[in-house]
């Protein structure tokens, strides 16, 4: 999956490797992954953060290496939306159809968010 990436976007994910990698050992642990997630503003578990490093532990040994990390973010870029999807969801929000979203029609969906 990593083969897929350009040389540019390789180059920048081991900028971000190394962001992680805090003590420069070559391997994120979770200690490392939670440093680096609570400064993005989020509150991850213990097992959470297990959970991702699981996710493409190949080795198994509990750490992310930089091939594996490679992978996490390959699989993630895949995982995102297509351009359809994404042009699908703005319509949802913009709904008098102008090209923009208004404050009014973010809080409209932002309200309803979650309610069926």
């Amino acid at each position: 999956m990593a083969d897929q990436l350009t040389d540019d976007q390789i180059s920048e994910f081991k900028e971000a490797f190394s962001l992680f990698d805090k003590d420069g050992d070559g391997c994120i642990t979770t200690k490392e992954l939670g440093t680096v997630m609570r400064s993005l503003g989020q509150n991850p578990t213990e097992a959470e953060l297990q959970d991702m490093i699981n996710e493409v532990d190949a080795d198994g040994n509990g750490t992310i290496d930089f091939p594996e990390f490679l992978n996490l973010m390959a699989r993630k870029m895949k995982d995102t939306d297509s351009e359809e999807e994404l042009k699908e969801a703005f319509r949802v929000f913009d709904k008098d159809q102008n090209g923009f979203i208004s404050a009014a029609e973010l809080r409209h969906v932002m309200t309803n968010l979650g309610r069926s």
